[in-house]
């Protein structure tokens, strides 16, 4: 089946996602670490391809300040999310108003950071969706950098690859493997659409255990 970002935006969430990956066989598709979203703005279901960065702590001088994570940011194709895997460390605030701005003139439209950011009031302003574990007002120069980029990461032991379809909305993070990714979306659409009819069967008086007798859904 074919499914427009923009369609997916309008009738999919991270949890019908997650619940059609189960169908599939696939149980750890979702970090249970929390990221919540950083950016005051409310918005909907962040959807897009992972652009991946691997970071780490560093205790001295860096010899190339910046280097590759500059390097991803300028890489980044329209639609995509970054992905930081920092193991969540709260060292520094390694995603900040520069980046953010860097990022999103390249069609980047949101970042995962398993980490602290920073200058949140003014990334605010750019509309770009950022979730992450919490944030650091330290600078990332000395103290993390990215070692690795565009190559399989992990936050919380689930894998994100590149170009992966990744969700993330209030609920939390779901990425989605390129091999499954087809019928996964057409399962959460059916799903999406079954909902639409025990919630209404429900809300004209069916009881929850007949809406469920007679639909399979929950």
């Amino acid at each position: 089946m074919s499914i427009s970002l923009e369609q997916m935006r309008q009738e999919l969430y991270c949890a019908v996602v997650c619940d059609a990956l189960d169908q599939v066989g696939l149980h750890n598709q979702s970090p249970r670490v929390s990221l919540p979203r950083q950016t005051p703005k409310p918005m909907g279901l962040l959807v897009g391809r992972c652009k991946t960065t691997l970071w780490a702590d560093m205790f001295h001088t860096d010899p190339k300040p910046y280097e590759l994570e500059l390097k991803a940011v300028d890489a980044c194709q329209p639609d995509d999310v970054l992905i930081a895997a920092a193991g969540g460390s709260m060292r520094s605030g390694i995603w900040g108003e520069l980046l953010t701005t860097a990022a999103k003139n390249r069609g980047c439209i949101g970042a995962i950071i398993d980490g602290a950011v920073r200058d949140v009031d003014k990334i605010a302003e750019t509309d770009f969706d950022v979730f992450a574990k919490g944030r650091c007002l330290y600078d990332s120069l000395n103290r993390q950098r990215v070692v690795d980029l565009d190559v399989p990461v992990e936050i919380d032991g689930v894998v994100f690859s590149p170009g992966d379809l990744v969700f993330a909305d209030s609920d939390g993070i779901v990425v989605v493997p390129g091999q499954v990714e087809q019928e996964v979306l057409r399962l959460a659409l059916e799903k999406v659409h079954g909902e639409n009819k025990v919630r209404d069967a429900i809300r004209t008086g069916m009881s929850a255990v007949g809406a469920f007798e007679k639909f399979g859904i929950l």
